[in-house]
């Protein structure tokens, strides 16, 4: 699922330049993120696990569980990106139930890679 396609004419993104920290591992969260535009860096120290181009999200673990960051993220581009709070959030489950499931498919892909068989 290509998650910008439910936000065509996002309002108030949020711009942020290479190198610019999104999220610390460590810190608690409470938003997840939905790159509109260029890419973002996931890691742990100095290992970058992922990269999450356009379309992607990241900090979904947060918004859910609410427990701090297990990954830091930061722009590798200049970047767009959606914020999506958890009122916002049960709305988009509410009024798009494969939002729901992308996500979940995002977080068990992720979950996959980091126990490898």
């Amino acid at each position: 699922m290509k998650f910008a396609n439910l936000f065509p004419n996002e309002k108030s993104p949020i711009d942020a330049s290479p190198g610019e920290l999104l999220i610390t591992e460590g810190k608690k969260g409470d938003r997840l993120f939905v790159v509109l535009e260029g890419e973002v860096e996931i890691f742990i120290g100095d290992e970058v696990l992922e990269t999450v181009e356009e379309g992607g999200i990241f900090g979904e673990m947060s918004l859910i569980d609410f427990d701090p960051a297990s990954a830091s993220a930061r722009a590798k581009t200049d970047i767009k990106l959606a914020t999506i709070d958890e009122s916002r959030f049960l709305y988009l489950v509410q009024q798009h139930p494969t939002f729901a499931l992308g996500v979940m498919r995002v977080m068990a892909m992720r979950l996959r890679r980091m126990n490898p068989q």
